[in-house]
């Protein structure tokens, strides 16, 4: 069974993303940050860079970030704020 889990990615205009995803990978601060299903809560800054996100089918898409912003993973979601 595939464990996923929700994310949404937010700009100040609209929301980007909003789905249940079986893993993330964004751009931090220190490196490329990867988030799986039941991961620790997370708190991180972002940097501009690109964002992939990969599905249940095992799908990828890519999201380009043009600025920074700020990553909470808690109880199996995961939220991205684009300032």
């Amino acid at each position: 069974m595939t464990h996923l889990f929700r994310l949404n990615i937010y700009s100040q205009e609209k929301t980007l993303y909003d789905g249940e995803i079986f893993s993330l990978i964004a751009p931090g601060e220190s490196g490329y940050l990867g988030v799986l299903a039941n991961h620790a809560p997370l708190i991180a800054n972002l940097v501009p860079g690109k964002i992939t996100i990969k599905d249940n089918q095992g799908k990828e898409n890519t999201i380009q970030l043009q600025s920074p912003g700020f990553l909470e993973v808690s109880k199996n979601m995961a939220k991205v704020l684009l300032i």
